[in-house]
């Protein structure tokens, strides 16, 4: 009709990026890990829980096109291992699926003392294998993750 103006469905908060069924921050200060799940929380949503290689492909493509001049950098997502028996565990409870697991070689290498799990993009690198397990209170940056909205 002319004249008439469309309406704009927005399903996901100004300056996140929506995929499949999730919306995605991907922050641009560091924090521990502790932190940032706390930050994540207090905006309604958690650290990212990776679910499918699509998923897991979108992260890395994003990282990648923001990289800029940075040879590698790394995000915090919302896998942990339990203290006592190194057991992998997601912030929302999903089951870890160590076939769904995208471990650079060689990783986890410490559990126990790097109970933490960041995405460690390489701007030079296109491999999907890019989570790596360190100590929490490293200050990286985070990947946040939440259902959409629409408003």
């Amino acid at each position: 009709m002319p004249g008439s103006k469309e309406l704009v469905w927005t399903c996901c908060p100004m300056g996140w990026k929506a995929f499949q069924t999730s919306c995605y921050y991907f922050s641009s200060d560091v924090m521990s890990w502790d932190d940032s799940e706390k930050n994540c929380t207090a905006m309604g949503s958690h650290l990212v829980v990776i679910n499918t290689k699509a998923e897991q492909d979108f992260l890395l493509n994003w990282v990648k096109e923001m990289l800029a001049d940075l040879p590698v950098k790394m995000y915090y997502i919302g896998l942990t291992a339990q203290e006592a028996e190194g057991q992998w565990c997601w912030v929302d409870h999903t089951p870890y699926n160590k076939n769904e697991a995208f471990w650079k070689p060689g990783e986890p290498s410490d559990p126990i003392l790097e109970p933490c799990t960041a995405l460690q993009v390489n701007s030079k690198k296109q491999a999907r294998e890019n989570w790596n397990d360190l100590a929490c209170f490293t200050d990286l940056y985070r990947i946040c993750e939440s259902a959409p909205t629409c408003i």
